[in-house]
């Protein structure tokens, strides 16, 4: 499955009303004319891709058609066996990894890091955006069923057009995953000392994962809009605030990054895992620009 498109910050928020859009600096106007860029281009790779798949089928459909036009009656039959038995085993084995990425995501429920989606944003996006995110979460549910030490995913606040464009995502009503229509201070209210917000704008930074904290992610697609918003609301929620170690990620990208450091314990590896270096490298300048 592909990372949907990189074109939101974790945000952190209440519902409530949010302020006006701030006008975008210099620094972040490049910045989206990079991201707008960088998404053609994506579009177009994949474009590509698609079709070096099509023509690869093709090839093999032509070789196949080719071997049994060429080959005896006996031969035939041995070939088209062995073909359906090579079949049957990789059926076999991905019900075999089915069976076990639902036992590793059962004992998530149990035993796993809790990760929370807040999904209260539907209010400040368009539905271009919502629809970003809803992709952003599936993706998240995909990457946390391969992980080897899944956590115990979240979605609050799922009410709207989030849930409505999440319902038909295809299995969607089979994940195991917790579904909370109420806001994440109502559904783990007695819980609340434990609740840790992830925003890029706070001052603590995030050293270590603690599986007695439950750590909060907030999804608005903003493109820069919201500038700060994450830091403001949590202060008024009162909730601890931690720092993600980098300035704008996707949902997607932070839920991946815990991922990965739950498996490795080195939060360097499982940056370099989940965002290029290249990336990294282009967004360090802009950062201290926009900080000076």
């Amino acid at each position: 499955m592909e990372a949907p498109e990189e074109d939101s910050q974790a945000a952190v928020a209440d519902g409530e009303d949010a302020p006006p859009a701030q006008k975008l600096s210099k620094n972040a106007r490049k910045k989206q004319q990079k991201q707008e860029f960088r998404e053609k281009r994506k579009a177009e790779r994949k474009a590509a891709e698609k079709e070096k798949k099509k023509r690869e089928l093709e090839r093999k459909r032509r070789e196949w058609d080719e071997k049994l036009a060429g080959a005896s009656e006996e031969e035939r039959v041995r070939l088209v066996e062995s073909r359906r038995e090579a079949r049957r085993e990789r059926m076999e084995q991905r019900s075999e990894e089915r069976e076990m990425k639902i036992a590793r995501l059962r004992g998530a429920t149990e035993v796993g890091q809790k990760l929370v989606l807040d999904l209260e944003f539907g209010h400040l996006m368009s539905p271009s955006e919502i629809h970003s995110l809803v992709h952003q979460v599936m993706y998240c549910y995909a990457v946390n069923g391969k992980s080897t030490s899944p956590a115990h995913l979240w979605l609050t606040g799922c009410t709207g057009e989030i849930d409505s464009q999440l319902k038909k995502l295809p299995g969607y009503e089979k994940w195991i995953i917790e579904r909370e229509s109420r806001s994440y201070i109502d559904a783990l209210h007695h819980e609340k000392e434990n609740m840790v917000y992830l925003t890029a704008d706070a001052e603590v930074e995030l050293h270590e994962l603690d599986l007695k904290k439950i750590y909060i992610i907030g999804g608005l697609v903003d493109r820069n809009r919201w500038k700060g918003i994450t830091q403001r609301k949590a202060k008024e929620q009162g909730y601890s605030l931690q720092s993600f170690h980098w300035r704008v990620l996707t949902v997607n990208q932070v839920v991946e990054i815990l991922l990965k450091f739950l498996e490795t314990k080195d939060w360097k590896a499982s940056f370099f895992k989940v965002i290029p270096q290249r990336k990294i490298c282009e967004e360090e300048p802009e950062s201290r620009n926009e900080d000076a």
